[in-house]
């Protein structure tokens, strides 16, 4: 085996390194050698010399060093396919391996790699530049493990810029079907597999949308930023009285009304394209032909770095109130952020605060997060991300 390149570890940084978390940032190492390759698998010595970990180093990223191991210096052998074959075992147990988060880059010891499973179709993200250098070895295992028909690499998240690393999306294996099917809480879905929101399918809202059936009963159900119609078809086929459920991108409202079509639901929903901002300033001055008594709201991700946490608040809290003063008494709202920016505990005091400022009184009656095929490290606070809240107005 080559030698490899070894760093060294601050004094400063030891409490942080010993606490488990699996990034090491630059200023917190001795020396940035900026003459070795970003995604080049580098060892680390506590400043005492003792072996501190090994994984992929990036003199061009904040995040210097992911580590792939822990108080080693020798990388691991054969990490790609036996960490993929752990992560599809796990999600078995679960019972949600043919359309789920097949693997969640460090949860699943794979710094910077996400793979969504639909069926015999992939798709995947990298999100580190040592993870790009070994896409081929990743491409292999996945043939290897589960016999795609085919595999596609939609490497266009923002965060691909902070490794230094450009933007395409490509099929590297096999062929992609326009539409992959999968089957949610019962529901079928068709799920656009180009031109589709992050990898297509928000698998992490899963348990959440579960976990809402028994409440939409009987309910006037407005679904805000609806994408392809998941939790308005949970809504219908749970029963609602009815659902009204809105996008602004007019390919995923036309997306959503052929998911309630094939899953005999047409006549109980209606999709309408408009922009969640104007639709809540309508609901707040009662200008909607149906006042809804639950609301669904599921912004995306508008958090690109920590410098928008605060404008990100801002929109939550004003988002939140203006559902919160619209519902009638014991009305509902399920509100949900998607940014590792954003604490549990800032979630909830966006929500206290939005109630307040709305004059109304909110029962806290779930608060719940990502699915499991999403794992958290309890080391790494940044692997969870998705804060979801189930709220009834008194």
């Amino acid at each position: 085996m080559n030698e490899i390149n070894t760093l060294q570890l601050k004094h400063t940084a030891i409490k942080r390194r010993a606490s488990g978390h699996l990034w090491v940032f630059s200023n917190e190492l001795e020396k940035v050698d900026t003459t070795i390759p970003p995604g080049t698998i580098c060892s680390l010595l506590f400043p005492s010399g003792q072996p501190a970990g090994v994984g992929f180093f990036n003199p061009k990223s904040l995040i210097a060093l992911r580590l792939l191991a822990q108080n080693t210096l020798k990388p691991p052998e054969h990490f790609i396919k036996d960490r993929l074959a752990a992560a599809l075992e796990y999600r078995k147990l679960l019972g949600v391996e043919k359309f789920c988060r097949l693997c969640f880059g460090e949860s699943d010891g794979l710094p910077g790699l996400v793979v969504d499973r639909y069926g015999d179709s992939l798709v995947i993200e990298i999100l580190s530049a040592g993870m790009e250098l070994l896409k081929d070895d990743v491409t292999q295992a996945l043939k290897d493990l589960l016999k795609p028909r085919g595999i596609l690499y939609r490497n266009t998240h923002h965060f691909r810029e902070l490794e230094g690393l450009t933007s395409y999306e490509e099929v590297a294996f096999g062929t992609m079907p326009e539409k992959a099917e999968i089957i949610e809480n019962g529901l079928k879905y068709r799920i656009p597999m180009t031109g589709a929101q992050k990898t297509g399918w928000y698998f992490d809202q899963r348990e959440n949308r579960a976990a809402l059936k028994p409440f939409f009963k009987g309910r006037r159900v407005l679904d805000v930023h609806t994408y392809l119609g998941a939790f308005a078809l949970t809504a219908a086929a749970a029963g609602a009285e009815s659902v009204w459920a809105v996008d602004s991108s007019e390919k995923a409202v036309e997306a959503a009304e052929e998911n309630a079509a094939i899953n005999g639901l047409a006549e109980k929903i209606i999709f309408k394209k408009e922009k969640a901002e104007r639709l809540l300033e309508a609901l707040e001055e009662g200008q909607l032909p149906e006042k809804p008594d639950f609301i669904l709201l599921d912004p995306p991700n508008i958090v690109r770095s920590k410098k928008h946490l605060p404008q990100a608040l801002k929109m939550l809290t004003r988002m939140a109130g203006a559902a919160i003063k619209a519902l009638p008494r014991n009305g509902y709202l399920a509100v949900s952020t998607c940014s590792h920016h954003i604490s549990r505990g800032m979630f909830v005091e966006s929500l206290s605060v939005a109630a307040a400022r709305a004059g109304r009184k909110a029962v806290l009656v779930e608060l719940r997060g990502q699915a499991k095929d999403h794992p958290i490290l309890i080391s790494m606070p940044e692997t969870e991300y998705l804060h979801f809240a189930l709220l009834r107005i008194v």
